[in-house]
């Protein structure tokens, strides 16, 4: 059986493009332009991945308070922003509001469709038994290459799937530098160094809620960041 796709997008012509792709990868797709019927819909039928812009029409966060809505339909259905506003507040407010990821909408449909693959790979496996060479540990922290999940001194770490992956990056090479460039390359992302900052800026919060003298990520100014291994 397929795996139903919700688009909520108040704007046809992305909507119907997106759609489109979507299905041509095998997806079965629903669109909604507005919060409401997307809401109604959602009551009826759980979609299997929703796909979600903030701002839908007149309602400015209307995106936002659907998230909230839906994850509180289900905690598990994966839940994407894609959104033309790309403020670090609004990433930092929509990963805070549940969702599992929040890309922009100059985002290449290719790497879309790889992120909404990754996060089905991520729900399938997320309820099954790790080999032990699908885990990565550097002293406290754990990584599971299968479910995609991290751990700091056996409590989990909610990252989204483009963190999980430049702290990938970082941790399996400790003391290296790795540049902008290559940890956009690990992270399956393209954007701007200010982007791959504000990236780094909430990987840092996330360890350190958990962990407040948390420092494995050192900045090399000029240069890019590192796992520091001479951590304790």
């Amino acid at each position: 059986m397929s795996r139903r796709i919700a688009i909520v997008e108040d704007e046809p012509a992305l909507r119907d493009n997106v759609a489109d792709a979507l299905r041509r990868h095998g997806y079965e797709v629903a669109t909604w332009a507005d919060r409401a019927s997307a809401l109604d819909a959602f009551r009826t039928r759980l979609p299997d991945l929703a796909l979600i812009d903030v701002g839908l029409g007149d309602d400015i966060d209307g995106g936002f308070d659907l998230c909230r809505e839906l994850r509180a339909l289900s905690a598990g259905v994966p839940i994407i922003f894609l959104s033309a506003r790309d403020s670090d507040f609004d990433i930092v407010a929509g990963l805070r509001l549940g969702a599992d990821d929040y890309l922009t909408k100059d985002a290449s449909l290719p790497h879309l469709v790889a992120r909404i693959a990754a996060l089905f790979r991520r729900s399938e496996l997320s309820q099954s038994t790790s080999s032990a060479e699908d885990v990565q540990q550097r002293g406290a922290l754990t990584l599971d290459l299968k479910r995609l999940t991290a751990h700091w001194n056996g409590r989990r770490v909610d990252l989204t799937l483009t963190e999980f992956w430049m702290v990938h990056a970082l941790a399996r090479h400790p003391g290296h530098v790795k540049d902008r460039d290559s940890l956009m390359r690990d992270a399956r992302i393209t954007v701007d160094d200010s982007t791959i900052t504000s990236h780094i800026k909430r990987i840092r919060r996330k360890f350190q809620a958990l962990d407040p003298a948390f420092d494995r990520i050192v900045t090399v100014y000029g240069l890019g960041y590192r796992w520091d291994a001479a951590a304790p």
